[in-house]
């Protein structure tokens, strides 16, 4: 039986390796070794990244939600208190987009808000 070599194979994974490490400074884009350090180092950031730019949006959310709520003559909290007393189930999300796109309506849900304090 014929001896199997892997140089097809290794050739195969540093290719791969070093298409994703393209860009990267210095030595890191052309050697295999310190490419594949930066790749996965680079790897862990993104998926890192991808969990920080949920609470990234929140706070945004929390800080305009609150901006447009002192406008009203409320808190973030108090006005976030009486929609939970009010079984209004709007996310900040959605708060946040009234917020900046239509203020009239967030007036109103702050009015809910009001009287339900």
């Amino acid at each position: 039986m014929a001896r199997v070599k892997t140089a097809i194979i290794t050739k195969k994974k540093h290719k791969k390796i070093l298409k994703r490490a393209k860009g990267y400074y210095g030595a890191k884009h052309y050697r295999f070794r310190q490419a594949k350090q930066a790749v996965m180092k680079s790897g862990a950031y993104a998926y890192v990244g991808r969990k920080d730019r949920k609470s990234d949006f929140r706070k945004l959310w929390i800080i305009r939600i609150n901006a447009a709520a002192r406008m009203n003559g409320m808190t973030y909290s108090t006005l976030i208190n009486g929609l939970k007393k009010a079984n209004v189930t709007v996310n900040r999300k959605m708060l946040a987009d009234l917020a900046v796109t239509d203020a009239k309506a967030f007036s109103e849900i702050c009015k809910v808000a009001k009287k339900a304090k």
